[in-house]
């Protein structure tokens, strides 16, 4: 069972992982920003953690499975991204935000469990996806570019 303080320090980095993809989103202006990713990740970590010393309290009473209060966080937060995806006319919108607060609750999962140094890893290629292949999209495929409500060229 994690100390209090290592609990504390997970949830600290989840705020940190989450923030930067957060961020990411944030200046792109999306809907789902800075504060809905560290939301999503800090709920998903918290849980995890639940879960852990809930199974650490009973394991010698009943038969309990932790993976089981994780899978029930993927399926609520798969309800959440639902909500951010957008079908217009032309195109669909918000599937890179839906896809980005599923993966942050991955990474708050990870980083509830202990899985530090992969949540890490996970968190930089998140941010390669959302940087790296932006940019690729944009200059290198030369991705038509389309106007949304304001006027404003981007997806």
């Amino acid at each position: 069972m994690p100390t209090d303080f290592q609990m504390i320090t997970r949830l600290l980095l989840t705020l940190s992982l989450s923030g930067l993809i957060g961020l990411e989103r944030q200046v792109h202006r999306r809907d789902a920003g800075l504060r809905t990713h560290i939301l999503v990740a800090l709920g998903s970590c918290l849980i995890m953690l639940t879960s852990l010393y809930v199974f650490d309290i009973y394991k010698d009473k009943v038969s309990l499975d932790p993976a089981r209060i994780a899978a029930g966080v993927i399926t609520g937060i798969g309800f959440l991204c639902a909500g951010t995806i957008i079908r217009e006319p032309e195109r669909v919108r918000g599937l890179t935000t839906a896809a980005s607060l599923w993966v942050v609750s991955g990474i708050g999962l990870a980083v509830g469990c202990g899985f530090n140094r992969v949540a890490i890893y996970a968190t930089v290629l998140v941010l390669v996806v959302l940087y790296l292949l932006r940019y690729i999209e944009d200059n290198l495929l030369n991705k038509p570019k389309l106007k949304n409500k304001e006027g404003k060229y981007g997806i």
